[in-house]
């Protein structure tokens, strides 16, 4: 069996959005029970120079399916609108990502091999083949602002550990 774009991309950022997802709802129910008002937790970072969680939170949806949807139209720039101001809208972000990428056609991601795509941020351009762009900037990114939403999450204390990082595994069955 050979290993396609679709499989090497696609189910990789289900799977952690799923984990980014429940992340929100321990989050959300350690400041409830610590008496912390939601918007501290989503306004914290690692170190004054780095983003918020919120901003980690979104830019998973981000390097995910905006990445794709970004290979499909040949042009990919960060988004850059406000993350969102609550744990729901983070959630419904996260949510709304993994319904559409449940219903991506394998096919249709691996037809982007090949293609070529541009990187776009203000002035500042790159171009990639789709390919290139997915696995070796997207899904690096992608991994990034995942582990630093966990990183915030453990600094401010909420009781999660790697296997809430990691998920659960599709073990052979």
């Amino acid at each position: 069996m050979s290993l396609t774009l679709y499989a090497a991309v696609v189910p990789p950022f289900q799977k952690m959005l799923g984990n980014v997802r429940a992340l929100l709802d321990k989050a959300e129910a350690h400041c409830a029970a610590q008496g912390i008002a939601n918007e501290n937790m989503l306004q914290a970072h690692l170190a004054p120079d780095m983003l918020p969680f919120a901003y980690q939170v979104k830019s998973t949806v981000v390097h995910s399916l905006g990445a794709l949807e970004g290979v499909r139209k040949g042009l990919f720039s960060p988004d850059m609108t406000p993350p969102g101001e609550t744990f729901a809208a983070l959630a419904e972000k996260v949510d709304d990502a993994r319904d559409v990428l449940a219903g991506l056609d394998p096919e249709e991601i691996n037809s982007f091999e090949g293609h070529p795509m541009r990187f776009e941020i203000k002035a500042y351009h790159a171009d990639f083949l789709a390919e290139g762009f997915l696995l070796t900037f997207s899904i690096p990114n992608f991994y990034f602002h995942v582990a630093t939403a966990y990183d915030i999450l453990r600094m401010k204390g909420v009781a999660i550990g790697k296997v809430d990082y990691l998920g659960q595994f599709p073990l052979k069955k």
